[in-house]
């Protein structure tokens, strides 16, 4: 959610941030509704002042009997009463609309991002890791006969159609070790605090995170009024929902591991092979709450965390900067980490690590008391995957392929393992 002070005190500004991201100009549609807000205000609080010396007019009439007098006073108050009314009502109607057009609204870009249309224009930051260079054409994952066995398509797509896979044996244990992994790590190594919470959350909550109103068709509503998390960015984000948090409080780092579920609405026909992408899902979540003053510090903080996972599995990465055409609705600046896929010779995305500023704090109302005093004001918020558990199963099986169809897995592993390294070719976890 944007500060509609800004907007009035910087409305070439704002338009030029929007312009970066492909928008037209709205701050003079925006400031139209907000003067129309203000002036219903006004005018109501003037009437009210009006009302309230009419009402001692009256007071006066009745007390000198003059009921002629008494009876027009009368007759202007409950004018007024109309007015007041009625404005209030125009207030309230134009105070909706200018959330709404606020609301609908993204973030604004910080000026260190790149500008760009779209995938094509993001920036290299960094790589680690040297592709693995094979002796035999490597296979895609559901291609290796170690997983054929443990990952059935088919009949994910009886129990609940396209896009969901059924995952067994060695396959299923991997995947949940990889979770474990990940968790263990963050907690121990990279000081997050483990949260398990709800997949299903109230719609404010989705607001409040800025999937509503404008991206409901990307996420799964129950016919009670609840839905379904897209991530436990939701769900952890939230927790200082309509809170205002101590200073020294700050900053507050969480993970979670979770069910995800997306509806991929706008990814007909996009990467239909595989458990690529899939309408559930499982990620380890990161969120951190922060001082304003801290926030870019620890954007940097939260991509080494997700890099470090990926470097301690031994899995080439990337990590990119997004430019403007490809970021997401509520970050200001985004890092892409994309791990190698030998099977489809490429990298793709596994994490993505956005800062928000105070965008998701302002539609949550999330705010921090300044140990000095004074005012309370909003905290920046952040959120990244480190890792999606599906996506860092499909690298490690990717990347430790052998000819015969069984895999190598990680060192790191093997204490979430009980000791084991290896599927076979039978899909037989040793």
């Amino acid at each position: 959610m944007h500060d509609i002070r800004y907007i009035r005190e910087n409305p070439a500004e704002f338009d030029a941030a929007m312009a970066r991201l492909g928008l037209e100009a709205v701050s003079s549609g925006i400031l139209a509704v907000d003067n129309a807000r203000r002036l219903a205000i006004h005018t109501a609080e003037n009437a009210k002042a009006q009302m309230n010396a009419l009402s001692k007019q009256a007071g006066a009439a009745k007390k000198s009997g003059d009921e002629d007098a008494f009876n027009a006073i009368r007759e202007g108050i409950s004018k007024r009463k109309t007015e007041i009314a009625e404005l209030e009502a125009l207030a309230k109607d134009e105070d909706a609309r200018l959330q709404e057009m606020l609301a609908s609204l993204p973030n604004m870009p910080l000026d260190e991002v790149p500008d760009g249309a779209d995938e094509t224009d993001n920036v290299e930051l960094r790589r680690w890791g040297t592709p693995r260079d094979f002796d035999f054409a490597p296979k895609e994952h559901f291609e290796l006969s170690a997983v054929q066995d443990g990952m059935d398509f088919e009949t994910a797509a009886k129990l609940a159609g396209s896009r969901f896979v059924l995952m067994s044996g060695a396959v299923a244990r991997v995947h949940r070790a990889l979770a474990q992994f990940m968790l263990d790590t963050h907690t121990t190594e990279h000081g997050l605090t483990e949260v398990n919470g709800p997949v299903m959350v109230r719609e404010e909550m989705m607001y409040g995170t800025g999937q509503l109103p404008k991206f409901g068709e990307d996420s799964y509503l129950l016919r009670e009024g609840w839905w379904l998390i897209p991530t436990s960015e939701v769900t952890l984000t939230n927790i200082v929902n309509g809170v205002i948090i101590e200073e020294s409080y700050l900053p507050r780092r969480y993970t979670a591991h979770s069910l995800c579920f997306r509806s991929e609405a706008g990814s007909a026909g996009k990467d239909t092979s595989g458990m690529l992408r899939q309408h559930q899902f499982e990620k380890v979540e990161m969120v951190s709450v922060t001082h304003p003053d801290k926030s870019l510090e620890e954007h940097e903080r939260m991509t080494r965390c997700a890099e470090a996972i990926l470097e301690k599995l031994g899995l080439p990465y990337r990590t990119i900067v997004l430019c403007t055409g490809d970021m997401g609705f509520g970050a200001q600046k985004t890092h892409d980490i994309e791990v190698w896929l030998p099977g489809q010779g490429t990298y793709r995305e596994i994490s993505s690590v956005s800062v928000c500023g105070d965008f998701q704090a302002r539609r949550m109302n999330a705010r921090f008391r300044p140990e000095g005093g004074g005012k309370p004001e909003f905290v920046h918020t952040l959120n990244g995957s480190g890792l999606a558990v599906g996506r860092c199963l499909i690298a490690v099986l990717e990347n430790g392929q052998q000819e015969d169809g069984s895999v190598d897995l990680p060192e790191a592993l093997a204490p979430w393992l009980g000791g084991k390294s290896r599927i076979t070719a039978e899909g037989v976890l040793v």
